[in-house]
């Protein structure tokens, strides 16, 4: 059996050790960001006491869910067969509800309503519209240009947003996605 140098062990601790303390840090951090914020705070906003740190907000998972349940309640309640998709401020997918009877393209056009959403905190029915003077629009990855996704602001700034698809018109896929947005007010 080989013996190991000094030099390696004193690496491989170390080594160890940060991973452990970042794996530590990360489990505080990451339970601190949930521990009783509310379900909309405002959007961004900048660390007092450290210039080089910026805190960003969202929906809890517990408001993520229940937008996105309100929304495929709508649909349902309106005979349709949806699915319903809520990301994040970074376009990153909280929850996506396929309903029963939603196509299966429905899921993935949900979450891409979604992210064009957000990215440009408005509803995608007036992006649509945009398209006639910016129609390179179209050819960013991961957008649709088809009416259903609705931004949900704090402030002003979106911090998520919800999308629908599987209706047979971007007209009630977005009356559905604002049902979701609706029922974070409560």
């Amino acid at each position: 059996m080989k013996k190991t140098s000094m030099r390696t062990r004193v690496l491989t601790g170390a080594v160890a050790a940060a991973a452990l303390g970042a794996g530590t840090f990360g489990a505080v951090s990451a339970s601190a960001d949930t521990a009783g914020t509310p379900a909309v705070q405002a959007a961004d906003k900048a660390d007092t006491r450290d210039k080089n740190l910026v805190q960003t907000t969202g929906l809890t998972i517990e408001a993520a869910t229940r937008a996105a349940q309100a929304a495929l309640d709508a649909a349902e309640k309106g005979g349709q067969h949806v699915s319903v998709a809520v990301v994040d401020r970074d376009g990153i997918t909280r929850v996506l509800l396929k309903g029963d009877g939603a196509g299966p393209q429905s899921a993935e056009s949900a979450g891409r309503k979604a992210f064009t959403a957000v990215s440009w905190n408005a509803p995608t029915s007036e992006l649509v519209k945009r398209l006639a003077q910016a129609p390179n629009l179209k050819d960013i990855p991961g957008t649709l240009f088809l009416g259903g996704g609705a931004p949900v602001q704090a402030k002003g700034a979106p911090i998520a947003a919800i999308g629908v698809a599987g209706a047979p018109s971007g007209d009630l896929d977005e009356q559905f996605a604002q049902a979701g947005v609706a029922a974070l007010g409560k």
